[in-house]
């Protein structure tokens, strides 16, 4: 018989509050969600992969986390797979298994904003829309997807917009792909996926975010230690201030990788200025414009990309044909 694999790391769906430590921490395995949910739910199967917070995943652990999930996938009696996951950085991992694992079958990613502790406790409602979602047939071929709050999300465009709010997981511009209305999966949109190969990350990829007045002092730091690349949430429609651009054009020069993103929440990097340090300016000093995505996004498909020896104008294909 087919089953969902239901692999935990942990996050705040696995948590209680310890009065000792004085909040809540991890406490709460596989077996203790599942006890949470109906009987009739299916074949099921529990790992535990891990018990933290996601606020303390390395980038091994979600190497890792990678490599265990294509491992599952492998295995003809796996009809879906769903991970719960604290929801810190629950956006990375899910676009990092949306590149790396090559896979049709669903990968669902889910959580909880409230412990279990606490009254309103949304994990055991997340876990069973996501075994729902990753149950479905209509489900297959969308890459790795975020289950929450009922809502159906892709993990190219999904982030989280809220410290509190259950309702915190959005894909600005897009909106969700579907939803779980009671025991019924509705996929109203498709996206395709994209698929790296990638035998390894490049860890060495560095995010510096722009404000005001901002001098260039962080990415010289980084032209010192001779880093791999460094993604630049710049202003608007991907723009730097003019005194940014000699330090781009020399890194690029010496042969690091620059993401140009956006610190908006939505919209592709592009304008159409002519003064210096806008877009034009970033393209003729031989930067990656990153499409769409958010800077941690693009940190973690730069991490993909350089995974192995890859050329600027490669990279640059990568990033578009995801956009």
């Amino acid at each position: 018989m087919r089953r969902i694999h239901v692999i935990t790391t942990g996050g705040t769906i696995a948590m209680k509050n310890d009065e000792g430590a004085g909040g809540a921490i991890p406490a709460l395995h596989g077996d203790d969600l599942l006890a949470l949910l109906p009987r009739d739910i299916g074949a099921v199967e529990v790992e535990e992969y891990c018990n933290l917070p996601s606020a303390h995943f390395t980038l091994d652990t979600m190497w890792g986390l990678c490599a265990r999930v294509a491992e599952v996938a492998d295995d003809d009696q796996t009809q879906g797979i769903v991970i719960t996951h604290g929801t810190d950085v629950m956006e990375e991992t899910a676009y990092l298994l949306d590149l790396t694992v090559d896979t049709d079958i669903p990968i669902c990613l889910t959580g909880a904003m409230r412990t279990a502790s606490e009254v309103g406790y949304d994990g055991a409602a997340n876990l069973l829309a996501a075994i729902r979602v990753a149950s479905s047939d209509a489900s297959r071929g969308l890459g790795a997807l975020v289950v929450m709050n009922q809502e159906i999300h892709a993990a190219r465009h999904v982030t989280k917009t809220d410290t509190q709010s259950t309702d915190t997981f959005k894909s600005p511009i897009w909106g969700p792909l579907g939803r779980v209305d009671g025991d019924g999966v509705v996929v109203e949109r498709r996206v395709a996926r994209q698929h790296v190969y990638c035998p390894g990350l490049n860890p060495d990829v560095h995010l510096i975010k722009l404000s005001v007045g901002m001098d260039d002092g962080f990415l010289r730091q980084l032209m010192k230690r001779n880093v791999a690349g460094v993604v630049i949430e710049a202003l608007g429609g991907g723009r730097v201030p003019a005194w940014w651009m000699p330090g781009i054009r020399e890194a690029v020069q010496r042969g690091m990788a620059v993401v140009i993103a956006s610190r908006c929440p939505s919209g592709r990097v592009y304008d159409g200025y002519g003064y210096e340090g806008a877009y034009r300016d970033l393209a003729d000093a031989g930067t990656i414009f990153a499409e769409g995505l958010n800077g941690q996004k693009a940190r973690v498909k730069l991490m993909v990309a350089l995974g192995k020896p890859r050329d600027r104008e490669s990279i640059q294909r990568l990033y578009k044909a995801g956009a």
